[in-house]
């Protein structure tokens, strides 16, 4: 143990009860767990039999197994290292008989789950559009992890009707999987507790093999994987847990932060080990990390400290808006790169999914190979490829592919042997899909899918005379589709994790559309898919280049990066609204987990930025700093916006104590955003404070955010002006906000609009 330190090597020499190791971020867990299981065959003569190691994936199983084996040698493979699902495959393959089982069960995986779920709806004759299947695979999984047998379900929502159908359908479901011989994910760990609950000779079996059982991130199990835990270690007790409830991220998996914070209230004897020495990152960014997370109340104590040297301030930004910070930080690692520093060692990382899509455009522009970690590029999505799609076929009827893709998109019920026969109709008279669509009649054997066909043509139509009539632009038509489609809708039913990404996704292809419509000279819907197509065909290239990693903070937990770059440090994104809207405590504070993981992911330079404006759902949102921003010290973050060389002299003219979002362009769609993102603004310490100088001595952003020349925009109550994108309208209002004017306009098409005068594309008429 030459090569632990003195902390690292307590843990793994205290081998007899409960222990908890507390592992802070790059603090060598891995290398400890690995050392402890060496210790206990090689000390201390434990018979690699009677070990056990649970990891999450399978991936860290295999790096875990391939330690255990370099470091144990001859007898390392009687080791038990695996995941809680792996582990849980091999007992019920060999007890599954005990609970009215059969030793052949399949497994069942989402694509599966979803045939049995349609099935039920239908023989239940309930509405899948009122009982989707995501929604409903989703309300039975996590009833599951909270070992909630159907009954149980009932039982505990007695009062809600709508409740008293899922636990119906759950029911039901279970009974498919039965007469199936077949288990889902979620069945492994519940079936393997309700074995050991009615088969103790099972249970003892497996306590009396793992004497010794170690538990790796133990931050993020759930409740079904603390009480299998608590099952196999009851009898000897010599139970290792290692994690770190500071990285504690996984709460809408299911992960409950109390398994680790109560640890010592389960075993009263346990003892504690602190791993605080990190080996990854520089004092500076630790320093950092540690001021940040200790604005949590939900913790243990721990800080972080390192040897390594003290290395450059962290640095923040902020910017005009979300597509100068792009660009911005494309050209930093552009200049990184010309440095030496390799795209590998670079990592981009953000709050939400949707955030992708301006980094990857910037990324492009400046030619910058990059790729996403555990996602898709942005254009490449689902539910984008679906939009782009339908926007195609309003001006090109001829796109035989986008028609066919978007056809029964939202399901209409048009099914593939009815799309079949209208192919074969086109092909057989030489015509196009889509014209064969509208003339449904002269189809043959279509009953009654026509009627659904012609509706779908109705759609199509209604759009395009739409996007034909002067003065709407393409932002509204966007608007028209969704609501005319129901997609969204149908995603809210779903009410899965998954769902409200997607929304996510979809109106930030709205942001995109307003972007191209105020930049444009004359925006049509033909350039604006023609830009499109440019961003989105991109060659992947070779997999072996370097390339920069672009992934949310999610994603990012367990990796590690010279150089990191996190974009969207605002009020509302992070931490997100829901978070500071929620009645939960840990809301805001699993949030500020998510920006120490961030933060801790940083070895070598840490760069932080916010925009001043940032577009959501199409409209212009102005938002505070992130409260994350403010917890840093001063001797540990340089706020002089190194990025861009630009001088933040103070807040934004119109403050940030307040949030201010322009009206929608249209009521369709999305619906009225709040007036107000967040009232953190207006009563907290964080959002009054300035960077470097009096604001309202100093207004502005200085460089980053040039505020224009006030006197070429002095618009007076009475005036007639002509907006790019809502035409004509009377100025009704002039308020002076810092060094510019908010002004108020009534246009005779769209309403009353707030804008600013030097930011705002309009002229007097």
């Amino acid at each position: 143990m030459s090569n632990l330190n003195k902390e690292q090597q307590r843990a793994c020499c205290y081998t007899e009860g409960p222990l908890l190791i507390l592992a802070g971020a790059g603090s060598g867990k891995t290398r400890v767990i690995t050392h402890r299981i060496a210790y206990l065959i090689d000390e201390l003569g434990i018979n690699p039999y009677n070990i056990l190691a649970i990891t999450f994936t399978n991936k860290a199983a295999n790096e875990m197994r391939e330690r255990v084996d370099n470091l144990v040698g001859f007898g390392s493979e009687s080791i038990w290292v695996s995941t809680f699902h792996s582990m849980c495959v091999r007992i019920l393959r060999k007890h599954i008989d005990k609970i009215g089982g059969t030793r052949d069960f399949s497994i069942y995986d989402t694509d599966e789950q979803k045939v049995v779920m349609k099935e039920v709806i239908k023989y239940l004759n309930l509405d899948p559009k009122l009982y989707p299947e995501k929604a409903m695979l989703s309300a039975i999984s996590k009833a599951k992890e909270n070992y909630m047998s159907p009954d149980d379900y009932e039982r505990e929502h007695a009062t809600s009707f709508r409740d008293q159908q899922v636990a119906n359908i759950y029911r039901e479901y279970q009974k498919r999987l039965k007469s199936n011989n077949a288990l889902d994910f979620d069945d492994l760990i519940y079936q393997t507790i309700f074995l050991f609950e009615t088969n103790p000779d099972a249970l003892a079996e497996y306590q009396e093999r793992f004497k010794y059982i170690m538990v790796d991130e133990y931050q993020d199990t759930n409740h079904t994987q603390f009480v299998l835990v608590k099952q196999l270690a009851a009898k000897y007790r010599n139970l290792c847990v290692v994690g770190d409830d500071d990285q504690s991220i996984y709460k809408f998996r299911g992960a409950n932060i109390y398994n680790i914070l109560n640890f010592e209230e389960t075993y009263p004897d346990s003892e504690v080990v602190r791993l605080e020495q990190n080996y990854r990152s520089t004092k500076n960014i630790l320093n950092a990390a540690n001021a940040v997370i200790a604005h949590n109340n939900g913790r243990k104590e721990k800080k972080l400290w390192t040897e390594n040297e003290e290395g450059d301030k962290v640095r923040f930004t902020r910017y005009a808006n979300e597509y100068e910070e792009a660009e911005r930080i494309a050209m930093k690692i552009r200049s990184l790169n010309r440095r030496g520093v390799s795209y590998d060692d670079i990592a981009i990382l953000y709050r939400t999914n949707n955030q992708s899509r301006v980094f990857e455009e910037k990324l492009i522009y400046e030619n910058i190979p990059y790729k996403l970690y555990g996602g898709t590029n942005f254009y490449s999505r689902k539910e984008i490829r679906d939009m782009v799609s339908y926007l195609k076929l309003l001006v090109n009827p001829s796109d035989d592919t986008a028609v066919k893709r978007i056809i029964n998109v939202p399901k209409r019920g048009i099914g593939d042997t009815t799309i079949n026969k209208i192919n074969d109709f086109a092909i057989d008279n030489g015509i196009n899909f889509y014209d064969a669509v509208v003339d449904i009649d002269e189809v043959p054997g279509m009953s009654r899918a026509a009627e659904k066909i012609k509706k779908f043509a109705e759609l199509i139509d209604e759009l395009k005379a739409m996007l034909e009539e002067e003065g709407v632009f393409i932002s509204e038509v966007y608007d028209a589709l969704i609501e005319k489609t129901g997609y969204i809708n149908e995603l809210m039913a779903e009410g899965t994790d998954e769902a409200k990404a997607r929304i996510e996704n979809i109106e930030e292809l709205k942001n995109k559309i307003v972007k191209y419509e105020e930049e444009a000279e004359n925006p049509n819907l033909t350039e604006l898919l023609e830009d499109i197509s440019l961003v989105a065909d991109v060659d992947e290239g070779d997999e072996d280049s370097e390339k920069v990693t672009l992934m949310t903070l999610h994603s990012a937990k367990g990796l590690e990066f010279s150089y990191v770059f996190i974009g969207g440090m605002e009020e509302g994104l992070f931490p997100s609204q829901m978070s500071m809207d929620s009645d939960d405590p840990d809301a805001v504070e699993e949030e500020r987990r998510l920006c120490y993981v961030g933060i801790t992911r940083a070895m070598r330079e840490l760069y932080l930025s916010a925009a001043a404006q940032r577009m959501i759902r199409g409209n212009t949102c102005y938002s505070n700093i992130s409260r994350f921003i403010e917890e840093i010290p001063e001797e540990y973050i340089d706020k002089s916006g190194n990025i861009s060389d630009a001088s933040f002299g103070g807040e934004f003219g119109i403050g940030f104590g307040q949030s201010v979002i322009r009206k929608p362009i249209s009521n369709i769609g999305f619906g009225r955003p709040k007036t107000n993102q967040s009232d953190y603004g207006k009563n907290n310490p964080y959002a009054k404070k300035s960077y470097g100088s009096n604001p309202s001595a100093n207004p502005g952003f200085g460089k980053a955010f040039p505020m224009g020349d006030n006197s070429s925009s002095d618009y007076k109550v009475g005036d007639k002006v002509r907006h790019i994108k809502f035409g004509t309208g009377t100025v009704i209002s002039v308020v002076p906000a810092g060094s510019d004017k908010e002004i108020t306009v009534d246009f005779e098409r769209v309403g009353e609009k707030r804008m600013f005068a030097s930011l705002v594309k309009m002229k007097k008429l």
